[in-house]
C-alpha cells in the first residue's frame, strides 16, 4: 500500500504539467478571412505541446523506473527479514517445546 502512495506522490507534480500542456491555449479565432493566418500559429502551438508532452513522458518514465527499482530493492530486503523471522520463530518454538518436555516432566 505504501508503494502506491509513493508512486502517486512521485507522479502527482507532473500530472498538472502534462495536463496543462495537453490543453494548448490556441490563439483567438478570427474571421474566416484571417483563418489562413491563424492555422500555422495553431500548428506551431500543437507541435510545441507535443514536444513538451514527449519530454514530460520521458521524465516520468525515468522516475518510474527509479521507483520500480527502489521497490524491488525494498521488497528483497523485506523478504530476507521475513525469512529470518520465520527461522527465529521456528527456533523459539522448538526451544520452548524442548523446555516443556525437559522441565515439565
Amino acid at each position: 500500500m505504501a508503494a502506491w502512495l509513493a508512486t502517486i506522490k512521485a507522479i502527482l507534480p507532473y500530472v498538472t504539467q502534462v495536463l496543462t500542456a495537453t490543453i494548448p491555449a490556441f490563439t483567438k479565432k478570427l474571421d474566416r478571412d484571417d483563418a489562413g493566418k491563424v492555422i500555422p500559429d495553431q500548428i506551431a502551438e500543437l507541435q510545441k505541446a507535443v514536444t513538451h508532452n514527449a519530454e514530460s513522458i520521458k521524465i516520468l518514465a525515468a522516475q518510474l523506473q527509479q521507483l520500480i527499482s527502489a521497490i524491488d530493492t525494498g521488497s528483497s530486503k523485506v523478504e530476507k527479514k521475513i525469512r529470518i523471522m520465520n527461522w527465529l520463530s521456528i527456533v523459539a518454538v522448538t526451544l520452548s517445546v524442548f523446555a516443556i518436555f525437559l522441565f515439565g516432566l
